[in-house]
């Protein structure tokens, strides 16, 4: 029995995006060639990315895999917020690399977010976060419209730590 607090599960990964959440589309260039996206594909599935930006990650399983607990919390002290989450899908491919984790009870939020890694025929790696998301908790509702300019904001900080990750690999 499914833990998940929303119907949508896996909509991040074939769409389209359901109505009546925000939407969150970001995508970056983190780097270029082969081993600058398996680089990138690691720190992403192994959620070095998610703690270099600053949160903690207690997971069930060292690497992503459909079914993994995770746990993300940002914040100092008692003004922590806890996110738990499940991850509903992940891809493995040879060009093509991420995960998504859909959100559980007691996440302030209510939704799914994908964060994929992707080598272009170009040579070009890209890193893209997509997601939909409403307000759960009271305290979500309480911030309105700030909820998701600081998950654009995330996003984007995401996509740096990354970049600075796979060029110091």
């Amino acid at each position: 029995m499914s833990t998940l607090t929303y119907p949508e599960v896996g909509a991040t990964r074939l769409g389209p995006l359901p109505d009546g959440y925000d939407h969150l589309r970001h995508r970056a260039a983190v780097g270029r060639g082969r081993t600058d996206f398996e680089a990138a594909g690691a720190a992403v599935t192994e959620w070095r990315m998610h703690r270099a930006a600053g949160a903690r990650v207690n997971a069930s399983a060292e690497r992503a895999a459909a079914g993994v607990a995770v746990e993300v919390s940002a914040g100092l002290g008692r003004l922590r917020v806890e996110a738990p989450c499940e991850v509903v899908w992940t891809a493995y491919e040879r060009d093509r690399t991420g995960f998504a984790y859909g959100t559980r009870a007691g996440h302030p939020e209510c939704g799914e977010e994908s964060f994929v890694v992707e080598l272009t025929e170009d040579g070009t790696v890209w890193f893209s976060v997509v997601a939909f998301s409403r307000p759960a908790s009271w305290y979500a509702r309480l911030a309105g419209p700030l909820v998701p300019l600081a998950q654009r904001w995330y996003a984007r900080r995401l996509g740096n730590v990354l970049r600075r990750t796979v060029s110091a690999a």
